[in-house]
């Protein structure tokens, strides 16, 4: 009797895994399966670009400063803490793909998400460390304006691995944006 319930089982299965492989529905049809690698594309960054600081970058202009030090501690303007400094907007319009016009939230740098910095508050320490970055680096002549506009705008350019966010070739920050974020990270902070 035993021996029978394991044919009749044996045969079962056999007969649904056959019923199941002739008669199933090829579901690759009812959906998209769009091209992998297309999607990919849209992705990539361009190679790293080279910048130039434009002669417009007022590096102790107190106003780009604070502009700068708006970007480096916000993530976004919807979540941005305080108001704004003049010039800075915390909504930007984006068309839809529909053509409409939509307020989002302007994305700003959250640098302190992965560096510290005076005044810094829940600062990151994947980054380097950007406290006392005038005085250790720039008065000390191993650094310059050009060389931390480059980093902020694409680090790309002697660190291929890097992690840190590509701003100026991908468009997330302005040539003005990325001198008022220069500014910041140069100037002087006051001691609390």
């Amino acid at each position: 009797m035993n021996q029978s319930i394991k044919q009749f089982a044996f045969i079962s299965t056999i007969v649904v895994s056959a019923s199941m492989t002739l008669f199933a529905t090829d579901l690759t049809k009812a959906y998209d399966m769009p091209d992998a690698s297309k999607l990919i594309e849209k992705d990539l960054l361009v190679a790293p670009a080279k910048f130039t600081m434009p002669k417009s970058c007022k590096l102790n202009d107190l106003e780009a400063i604070k502009r700068g030090a708006f970007f480096f501690h916000n993530l976004n303007g919807k979540k941005a803490k305080g108001d704004a400094p003049k010039g800075v907007k915390k909504f930007i319009e984006k068309k839809t793909k529909d053509g409409k016009t939509k307020k989002v939230a302007k994305q700003y740098g959250n640098c302190v998400a992965c560096h510290n910095i005076e005044g810094a508050k829940g600062a990151g320490n994947i980054g380097p460390d950007l406290t006392d970055y005038k005085k250790t680096f720039v008065d000390s002549k191993v650094r310059d304006a050009q060389f931390v506009y480059q980093k902020i705008a694409d680090p790309r350019i002697d660190n291929k691995d890097t992690h840190m966010t590509v701003n100026l070739t991908t468009k997330l920050f302005n040539e003005s944006e990325i001198c008022d974020l220069t500014a910041y990270v140069m100037s002087k902070k006051p001691k609390k």
